[in-house]
């Protein structure tokens, strides 16, 4: 009988308040470098993406697999989003640069758009996140 119950709670805990049905994003990240370090992939909405600062929507932060690497993002709201992602070698949490501004690493952003002198707009990398499991694929530069 405690377990019927407990487990009817546990599952209620797991809906959320609004009752909204969420997303999933799998992030299929290709290109990967065998010089190792982390995968680390953000999901922005259209409000945060052109901020240096802003906080993303969520993130993940995963060991690179040399080739193909996946990163899962969980318990979405669906909606437009756009993911940029590099490939941090050191480990150490940022993107690094040489002195000219030049990326040291391999990066990489949604709908494989690509930067000019600076990262693409939010229009070029957008994509909509429906309820349910989406998946989409970084070719990383």
């Amino acid at each position: 009988m405690y377990r019927g119950l407990l487990a009817g709670l546990f599952l209620l805990a797991t809906i959320p308040a609004s009752g909204a049905p969420l997303a999933t994003l799998i992030v299929k990240v290709e290109k990967v470098s065998p010089r190792g370090g982390d995968v680390r992939v953000a999901l922005y909405t259209s409000a945060s993406y052109p901020l240096d600062n802003a906080d993303p929507v969520t993130d993940a932060v995963v060991p690179a697999k040399p080739g193909e690497t996946i990163v899962i993002l969980s318990g979405i709201k669906p909606g437009e989003y756009a993911v940029k992602l590099f490939q941090d070698f050191n480990r150490n949490g940022r993107f690094d640069m040489n002195w000219f501004g030049l990326p040291l690493e391999k990066y990489g952003f949604s709908n494989d758009a690509r930067p000019t002198f600076s990262e693409p707009s939010f229009d070029a990398t957008k994509f909509d996140l429906r309820q349910g499991t989406n998946t989409i694929t970084i070719h990383l530069q």
